[in-house]
């Protein structure tokens, strides 16, 4: 795999030409116009100016984690219905036995939404998001925003991008997301796979190689080269959909017969659109790989950027696994014990679960080769255990007809319902120090379940399907699907779309307004938010050095999923897992910014004020009543690598949070979260901080910066009875962005 340290251009699609070596009758503009990210983009633009791109979406969609807050939002901005196709699956909170019936209500919540809005409704089981989307949505040339960082359907031509709550809520109000033009990198494929290789391992081996980097970080990844025609419609969707870890803002694949048939397959074939680069077409950087290159893989515990191949590990147990532990130290705090030296066995990794699920793993591909792999096998019966989620009810169908299904239930393996929860800790979780192999999509720490705060901890490693069926195959002990020497049958996919027709609330766009939403105890308005004072008095309440901090570290999955339409019951997890105290330290100081929305004194709320405010009054007397804001920030180094998800900002949010502070943010989509919900993105240099967590912090006339973009915004430190100056900034904003700020949230901004 090579990294191309400048920009290229592409010729024919086919050959590349370094832009120094580079001479051409075309500019370099008017070249980076003709790729097909461009084309996409440009027909999405409404500002009319492509270096600002004010973009609206075909359709959306999102899921039981996310749709009930995205609603109630646009419930409180006016929303009257839906302007553009919005399907609600259920593949997040289907376990109802989890919180009793609250989850049902959920369900019940979004499919009387989808009647009064004019929506599309997925019941429990039926698809997990992505691949009801692939197979009902997707559309050549079209743009989808799901509420789900895996929105990802750039192999079937669609640029679809992954969001906050917030960003989806601006298209159901015929607004747009704004964002500047991002520059596009070309993924050139060459050669094949070789045999045993999925698209997990492809997909492993180039997340290994760009995210530390950020090489493609909030850019396009736009997938070309004469490698694309020699890989199926299901390996190009394996590959795309884990795109999402590298970082970047969307993706997108050349198209052609197989994307075509895949529409055919599907009955949509007018939806199928032949996509490719211009003759000569400019990339702001190329990754090359040859996929005859590429081995099977295994990402190692905490982060599927930790990559090896299997051989690796297994030539270098030891060192590995020590490193591994050494990263967990880091991601766990030594709060738990934690080491991996007791699963060698004979010099052997043994592995005590298997899993191949989502919309990563549960494709029909992954299924029938894992199959293939196991037929006249067992997984045994120690301690290994082997689950498979298809990731579609009409995937299942099919596993039934041609005797898939019947394939791996007698290798001893475990079939369930198409449903997310092995990938964010709602299903599966394993048992208190035991080692996972999975073809899903994620493993940061307790992701899979587990919980440190109550001392257990258990870890994931992501693979391919066809190397966690070879090691299914050998009872547990890691094995790469190298070693099976076997054929693959290449099981033809037949797909019966009259499940969907049976089963899938579809308005077609016809709003019912007499529609009554049937509510549940559980689902909770969002509480008030007020707007941003003239100056803010911040306390530190959360200081995270790891060097990067996950939106499940934010707010955990999995035990939380009950209380996802509760944005006060939800809050009370903030950060459990990595700082259990944020949330006391929260309510604290939060005490006093209720104190001034009721008019109360906040110094008599939190006695603590007092000498602050002495110190801040000694160089700003007219700070006080009516201009003051009070509330809380946290530190993280890189925070909110990972989901989409917007509780991981509305919980600081409802808390009193007004700000976070970082060196950098991971990912596009976090920085906009905080945004939306009212909160300051503010940046620091790294190095060491002038504050620590506890302190108190200044900042005066803190409306008039955002108001007047200020660059260099100053806040104090105010300890040892003095203000302590530092410096801030804000990044770049779009004045709405800013206008949100200063309404104190995306709700007030829409508020009629």
């Amino acid at each position: 795999m090579k990294l191309y340290s400048s920009g290229v251009y592409l010729l024919n699609g086919t050959d590349i030409v370094e832009e120094a070596k580079a001479s051409l009758p075309v500019s370099k503009e008017e070249a980076a116009k003709n790729t097909i990210a461009y084309g996409i983009l440009e027909a999405h633009n409404t500002s009319g100016n492509m270096e600002k791109l004010q973009i609206k979406f075909d359709k959306l969609t999102s899921h039981d984690i996310t749709f009930v807050g995205i609603i109630q939002t646009a419930r409180a901005s006016g929303l009257e219905k839906f302007p553009i196709p919005y399907v609600l699956t259920n593949c997040h909170n289907s376990l109802c036995a989890v919180g009793g019936t609250i989850n049902e209500d959920d369900h019940m919540f979004g499919l009387t939404c989808a009647k009064k809005y004019g929506g599309v409704y997925v019941p429990p089981h039926q698809a997990v998001i992505h691949q009801f989307a692939r197979e009902m949505l997707a559309g050549g040339g079209k743009m989808i925003l799901g509420s789900d960082s895996h929105t990802r359907y750039g192999a079937l031509g669609t640029m679809a991008m992954g969001e906050g709550g917030g960003e989806l809520v601006k298209q159901l109000l015929s607004q747009t997301y704004d964002i500047n033009m991002p520059g596009v990198v070309a993924i050139y494929l060459k050669g094949s796979p070789r045999p045993g290789v999925g698209p997990q391992d492809v997909a492993l081996a180039i997340i290994g190689e760009v995210f530390a980097n950020g090489y493609v970080k909030n850019k396009v990844m736009e997938f070309v080269g004469p490698g694309v025609a020699g890989l199926s419609a299901d390996f190009r969707i394996g590959v795309d959909v884990m795109t999402t870890e590298t970082t970047c803002l969307s993706s997108i694949w050349k198209t052609d017969d197989t994307i075509e048939e895949f529409y055919a397959v599907h009955g949509r074939p007018e939806d199928y659109k032949e996509l490719n680069p211009g003759a000569v077409a400019y990339y702001d950087g190329c990754v090359e790989i040859d996929l005859g290159e590429i081995k099977p893989m295994i990402a190692m515990p905490f982060h599927p950027s930790n990559t090896y191949t299997i051989d690796e590990v297994k030539a270098n147990l030891g060192d590995i696994l020590a490193d591994v532990e050494k990263r967990a130290q880091v991601s766990l705090g030594g709060k738990v014990p934690y080491s991996l030296k007791e699963k060698v066995v004979d010099g052997k990794l043994y592995v005590d679960q298997g899993i191949i699920a989502g919309c990563a793993g549960g494709g029909f591909e992954n299924i029938c080769a894992a199959a293939d792999i196991l037929r006249g096998k067992n997984i045994g019966c120690d301690a290994f255990t082997l689950s498979v989620y298809p990731a579609s009810t009409p995937i299942y169908m099919e596993l039934a007809k041609n005797g898939v299904l019947a394939e791996l239930l007698g290798a001893g393996a475990v079939v369930k319902t198409a449903f997310c929860g092995p990938c964010f800790g709602a299903g599966d979780t394993p048992a208190n120090n035991a080692f996972s192999i999975r073809h899903t999509t994620r493993n940061f720490p307790n992701r899979e379940g587990s919980k440190v705060q109550n001392g257990q901890i258990s870890s994931v490693a992501l693979m391919d399907a066809r190397s966690i069926a070879a090691t299914a195959a050998n009872k547990g002990f890691l094995t790469s699907a190298e070693e099976y020497t076997g054929e693959y049958t290449g099981q033809k996919y037949f797909f019966d779309k009259s499940i969907y027709e049976n089963r899938v609330f579809d308005s077609h766009g016809i709003a019912e307004p007499e529609t009554k939403i049937q509510f549940g105890p559980n689902i909770k308005d969002w509480p008030q938010m007020p707007a941003l004072a003239e100056n803010l008095v911040l306390k530190v309440v959360s200081e995270i050095h790891d060097p990067v901090t996950t939106t499940d570290e934010l707010i955990p999955s999995g035990e939380t999923s009950s209380y996802r339409s509760n944005p006060l019951g939800l809050a009370e997890f903030t950060l459990s897992r990595k700082d259990p105290a944020y949330v006391g330290r929260a309510k604290e100081i939060q005490k006093a910014e209720n104190a001034i929305l009721n008019e109360t004194c906040p110094l008599e709320a939190v006695p603590e004020l007092k000498p602050v405010m002495d110190v801040i009054h000694q160089t700003y007397p007219s700070v006080g009543k009516g201009n003051l804001g009070v509330g809380s920030t946290i530190f993280a180094v890189k925070p909110g690598d990972g989901s989409a998800r917007e509780q991981a900002a509305s919980c600081q949010k409802v808390l009193g949070g007004w700000a976070n502070i970082a060196n950098e943010y991971a990912t596009k989509r976090y920085r906009s979260n905080l945004i939306n919900w009212g909160m300051l993105p503010f940046l620091i240099p790294a190095g060491e901080l002038p504050f620590a967590n506890g302190d108190y912090l200044f900042f005066p006339e803190i409306k008039k910066a955002v108001q007047e973009k200020t660059e260099q915004i100053t806040g104090y430190v105010v300890k040892d009875g003095a203000l302590k100056p530092f410096t801030v900034t804000l990044g770049e904003m779009t004045d709405d962005e800013r206008e949100i700020i200063l309404k104190g949230c995306l709700i007030n901004y829409n508020r009629k």
